[in-house]
């Protein structure tokens, strides 16, 4: 064993005792969990009425917990901000896409955009919503990748930017101007609940699936010729 593998084994030993501790309180915690917990479903149908939507869980993701979701946009752009500052992979070669990728890419992505603006407007009264119509609009974005479609020189730089704080950009935005107007950070008025709810999953669901194609990519986009 040389020097470096000495070194190294005491602490993988102290990272396999570290994930073991890990994986027996995640499996305490799962087992203490009762069989029959009360929940909260009975107060998020008392108050579905007044979220703005029908659907119970777009009312819990984007009016009753809509911190949570807000963090989440914020996880989401932090990941692709610390790929970014990984500099991405020098001298990668990238193959032809062939004439059956590009032909199935300019098929699909027109789907995959209208699926993701379905899944955005149906969200309100049934399964569907930002993150759903989001990750639609990724894999539209990962399709057209795969295909040799790079950003133009418009859209790499500032545009680019701004799509990418959008979701979190009208998030917060919206909370600002509901505190300004004497409510509370993310309390919607029952009335314009509907309308804000709608315009913060479209930009969401914009910066959403450009971050998850970003993040294929690996690297931030240079200026180039659009196919």
């Amino acid at each position: 064993m040389t020097d470096n593998g000495k070194q190294q084994t005491p602490f993988r030993l102290l990272l396999a005792v570290l994930l073991s501790a890990l994986a027996v309180g995640l499996g305490y915690a799962v087992l203490s969990l009762p069989s029959l917990a009360p929940g909260l479903s009975e107060q998020v149908a008392l108050k579905l009425e007044t979220s703005g939507v029908s659907n119970p869980v777009t009312a819990v993701l984007l009016n009753f917990r809509a911190y949570d979701t807000l963090l989440e946009l914020g996880v989401l752009l932090l990941a692709l901000l610390g790929v970014w500052s990984l500099g991405g992979i020098p001298g990668r070669c990238e193959p032809s896409p062939g004439p059956v990728l590009d032909t199935l890419s300019r098929l699909l992505v027109p789907l995959l955009i209208l699926v993701a603006g379905y899944l955005l407007w149906v969200g309100a009264h049934a399964p569907g919503g930002a993150f759903q119509a989001g990750s639609v609009l990724g894999a539209a974005g990962v399709l057209l990748l795969l295909a040799g479609w790079r950003p133009g020189a418009r859209f790499a730089g500032l545009p680019l930017r701004i799509t990418l704080v959008a979701g979190l950009g009208v998030f917060v935005g919206v909370g600002v101007v509901l505190m300004l107007v004497g409510g509370r950070f993310l309390e919607y008025p029952p009335p314009f609940a509907a309308a804000l709810i709608l315009l913060i999953e479209a930009a969401a669901t914009l910066s959403i699936g450009l971050t998850l194609a970003a993040l294929f990519l690996g690297d931030r986009p240079e200026t180039g010729a659009r196919r």
